[in-house]
């Protein structure tokens, strides 16, 4: 097998991302991800993937199973310009997202199934919790290394007001800046796929993550060191986990 759609997806993705800025940026993620994330297209990636194409050990080290119920499956490596991902998100495993934003642009596109997102923004003091706002225990997240662990460092309470809730279907995106406050998680019966690009474009140095809203800690295998750490794959498990992923994109894009 041969290499012509890795090779098709790296030059769609350098090329669409090379120029814009702010806003202009945004919306050619939304569009490259949208382009890729078309069966015709995303399918055979897949398969060329699975098949050991490209540079599997590398990919599989920057794949992992988050702890919040989702497989992340890094499927082309831009360095520090961009990583096109794909996640499975599993019904019924783990919990919502804590509420976070990234560290550079992102758009998403869903592949298969139905994923669900709210969208935050932080509150003054007091605001209302019937008027939506809650409180939250807010973490700054940080990485010593691209491969490294989680590290959580604590920076206070904070005050959060939904202001958006949708859900997406197979065939639908979004696209956000780096600074919006969301969080996101499985709503059908079955899997749900989404193609994730990461812009790297003005990549801020940590995250801003929200948790609790009640409890005390977020979702950390050590609280007192407030890290997490990251649940990689073997390259034999990531492989495998490209060649079921090709199965669920080969049955269509609805449970």
């Amino acid at each position: 097998m041969g290499d012509r759609h890795v090779q098709d997806a790296r030059r769609l993705l350098a090329e669409s991302l090379a120029g814009p800025a702010g806003d202009g940026l945004v919306r050619e993620a939304r569009a490259a991800v949208a382009e890729l994330g078309c069966t015709r297209r995303l399918l055979p990636l897949v398969r060329e993937l699975a098949a050991g194409v490209g540079d599997p050990s590398g990919c599989a080290l920057l794949s992992y199973r988050h702890v919040l119920g989702f497989d992340k499956l890094l499927l082309i490596d831009g360095g520090p310009r961009h990583m096109l991902r794909a996640h499975v998100w599993h019904p019924g495993r783990g919990t919502r997202e804590d509420i976070h934003n990234h560290r550079s642009p992102l758009a998403s596109y869903v592949v298969r199934g139905t994923l669900g997102m709210e969208l935050y923004e932080t509150a003054e003091p007091g605001a209302d919790e019937g008027a939506g706002g809650i409180d939250a225990s807010w973490y700054r997240e940080s990485l010593s290394g691209e491969e490294s662990d989680w590290l959580l460092e604590p920076a206070g309470g904070a005050r959060l007001r939904l202001v958006q809730s949708a859900q997406y279907t197979a065939g639908s995106g979004y696209a956000l800046p780096s600074h919006v406050l969301h969080r996101a998680w499985c709503v059908s019966a079955g899997p749900t796929v989404t193609l994730f690009l990461e812009t790297g474009a003005g990549r801020r140095r940590y995250t801003d993550v929200f948790a609790g809203f009640g409890a005390e800690e977020p979702h950390t295998d050590d609280a007192a060191e407030r890290g997490v750490a990251k649940k990689r794959l073997e390259v034999n498990d990531y492989l495998a986990e490209l060649s079921a992923l090709a199965e669920l994109l080969a049955d269509g894009p609805v449970d």
